[in-house]
């Protein structure tokens, strides 16, 4: 492959050989070099967790593709820390995706997905995350992860620190909003069950879900049946408000353990 060609290591939260990583490898494909370092099983709903007390199988499944029986954040970091086994270079993107399964509002917490991106984007290189509903079109939300792909390639000074989490519902026919995280509330539930042994077994999460509509938000712009992309911050500091409370409460705090 031409050297002048972009790098990008794609995975995701799915599995390696699940159906969006392939559409969305096909449409990278077509501009750029992809290598492939996904999770060799689902590993859906693992955050950001790094496996620190496990050993890691890495497994060669071709030339370009690479199977972790890992999470996602350690695909990401075993790939750009491979020595050559992996990338031959920095790449100039991380993308993940295509999930199987929207990330909105709350859901960026949880997802594999958003972390794998995000664990490209911490260590300074663009990362982009992309999930579709389960009845969208893959190719459609690959088409879209693809033309985002390159623009960030195309980059004179890639803006290093980006992490956008792009979304493509049901019906998706092209519109696109720049959006910020809305509101996504799930109906919090633990069902308890009790085996045929008589012992109790367990599943979390509720299975309805609650959209706030508000102007400007990727829940809104899922609900008019608009793909968003939203910037996500990796700085966690809460911010003016927040720091002149915490402020405040240090000082109680130090004016207190000094009495």
């Amino acid at each position: 492959m031409a050297i002048d060609r972009p790098l990008i290591l794609l995975s995701n939260d799915d599995g390696f050989d699940s159906r969006g990583l392939a559409a969305l490898r096909r449409e990278l494909a077509r501009f750029a070099e992809v290598v492939v370092c996904a999770p060799q099983r689902n590993q859906s709903a693992s955050s950001h967790a790094l496996t620190l007390h496990a050993v890691l199988r890495l497994h060669r499944v071709d030339d370009a593709t690479f199977a972790l029986d890992g999470t996602p954040a350690d695909c990401v970091y075993v790939a750009l820390h491979s020595e050559g086994r992996i990338l031959t270079r920095t790449p100039d993107l991380v993308v993940s995706g295509v999930n199987h399964g929207p990330n909105l509002g709350v859901d960026v917490v949880y997802s594999g997905t958003v972390a794998a991106a995000r664990e490209g984007a911490q260590r300074g290189i663009p990362g982009l995350a992309i999930s579709a509903d389960v009845g969208a079109s893959y190719e459609r939300a690959a088409e879209l992860g693809a033309k985002l792909a390159k623009e960030l390639c195309g980059e004179a000074t890639p803006p290093c620190a980006m992490l956008l989490n792009v979304n493509v519902p049901r019906g998706y026919e092209g519109a696109v909003l720049a959006t910020r995280l809305g509101e996504r509330r799930y109906r919090d539930a633990v069902v308890y069950r009790a085996d045929p042994r008589g012992r109790e077994y367990l599943w979390i999460g509720g299975s309805e879900v609650h959209h706030e509509l508000t102007e400007g938000t990727d829940t809104a712009a899922w609900e008019a049946g608009v793909a968003s992309v939203t910037p996500l911050a990796l700085e966690l500091s809460a911010g003016a408000p927040s720091d002149v409370a915490v402020t405040s409460l240090v000082a109680r705090v130090s004016g207190s353990a000094n009495d």
